[in-house]
């Protein structure tokens, strides 16, 4: 990702003033390993695109963060209480999860294995849409930073990509026709 890319989406994502309180929340945080990630990010992308309201569409705000020292649901029931007593005037919904225990559910969700993961920024890699897999977190001294793992271009120009990591056909036709009802103007792109 060039630089000037790298500003201008900072530039974008940041006029969003959801996301800013939430990043400018999150850095106040001692979370582990955590970062911004999902829709609230390319869905802003999208609407500044096409000169829609920067809140347009988004369902919620997620954030991952990875901490495989407890992995049971009442330790990330208690952290998913302190973002949200951090943030209490927060204007949208929050998901909050730990993806050191993504594998122990997700079987049972969604009817196929899913492997552990070392990280948080490892779970945008196994998005469905390549396109669609960024993430936001914060450096050592609470600077911005941006995970994009196979790049920009394809959600600069709205296009939806199948991630070649993972190739979960149903669920990706199922997010391409919800999200072209709020965003015509997306071109999905079959591989």
């Amino acid at each position: 990702m060039t630089q000037s890319n790298e500003d201008t989406l900072f530039e974008i994502l940041f006029a969003n003033p959801a996301l800013k309180v939430l990043f400018d929340g999150l850095v106040g945080l001692d979370l582990p390993d955590w970062a911004i990630v999902a829709g609230c990010l390319f869905q802003t992308v999208w609407n500044a695109k096409t000169n829609r309201p920067l809140t347009h569409g988004i369902d919620d705000y997620d954030v991952f963060y990875f901490d495989e020292s407890d992995t049971s649901y009442e330790a990330e029931d208690i952290v998913i209480k302190q973002v949200d007593a951090a943030l209490p005037d927060f204007p949208a919904r929050l998901e909050v999860r730990n993806q050191a225990r993504v594998h122990l559910w997700y079987p049972e969700k969604f009817g196929h294995p899913y492997p552990p993961l070392r990280s948080s920024l490892e779970g945008v890699d196994r998005f469905l849409h390549a396109s669609c897999a960024i993430g936001l977190y914060a450096d050592g001294s609470g600077q911005p930073k941006l995970y994009a793992p196979f790049g920009v271009d394809d959600m600069l120009a709205m296009r939806l990509r199948a991630n070649p990591w993972n190739k979960g056909d149903a669920r990706r036709r199922e997010k391409e026709a919800k999200w072209r009802n709020f965003w015509p103007e997306l071109e999905v792109v079959q591989t």
